[in-house]
């Protein structure tokens, strides 16, 4: 970890916690989409893996580590007539509004990085203009944010892993990808970089820990992990 000098997070489960944020949100998606149809609601959040009386997403979950896209074709089939250009615009924009549940305070911990000379980007398997809306707070500690439709494709594919490191000027060595799924680290290592596994998300340390140089609880842990404290 002592060659890290940028860091690249994934946001929801990373700079967010994931159930917290996502819970509610799924909720009141599942119940606009299916028109207070309960036998509909309950219908589409089994195509999520998505648990409507305890808001919460099962670790099997698709979305967890999914696209929009993605999300919005899981969905379509149970929703006949429903175009998925226009469900995956409107799962977008919900999500545009989403009240957000930082893992940790993201300014004081993003600043630290930043003091020390460390690149920071996102790199999300969200819309971009989503993410950029979800970290406006802190948006300019951000050197680089991409999502699924940026044009690098999406995780477990390396694509904005590696243009995180070219923006920089970086080789990947030098970068350590923090996520807290499976995809996320899947793509760090194609990438040739460092990765940190954080349990702000759903999947435990036993799933994280084979495709981890490090776990931890959250990315609070950063500081102390890369030898800044």
């Amino acid at each position: 970890m002592q060659q890290i000098r940028a860091i690249l997070f994934d946001k929801d489960g990373t700079l967010f916690d994931f159930q917290a944020t996502w819970g509610a949100w799924a909720q009141v998606l599942l119940a606009d989409l299916a028109e207070g149809d309960a036998a509909l609601t309950a219908v589409l959040a089994g195509a999520l893996e998505f648990d409507p009386a305890t808001a919460r997403f099962l670790p099997s979950s698709p979305v967890i580590a999914g696209t929009g896209r993605e999300v919005a074709e899981l969905l379509a089939p149970h929703l006949p007539g429903q175009d998925v250009d226009a469900l995956e615009l409107r799962i977008a924009q919900a999500a545009a509004d989403v009240p957000l549940a930082p893992a940790v305070p993201l300014r004081a911990l993003l600043q630290r990085l930043r003091d020390a000379g460390l690149r920071l980007g996102v790199a999300t398997n969200d819309f971009e203009r989503v993410a950029r809306r979800h970290v406006a707070d802190v948006l300019d500690l951000f050197d680089f944010i991409a999502g699924f439709d940026s044009g690098h494709g999406g995780k477990p594919e390396p694509g904005m892993l590696l243009a995180f490191a070219r923006a920089c000027g970086l080789p990947p060595e030098a970068v350590l990808m923090v996520g807290d799924s499976r995809h996320d680290l899947q793509a760090g290592r194609a990438a040739g970089m460092a990765t940190l596994g954080v349990l702000t998300g759903v999947a435990g340390a036993e799933d994280l820990a084979p495709l981890a140089d490090a776990v931890r609880a959250d990315i609070g842990h950063l500081p102390q992990l890369l030898g800044l404290t």
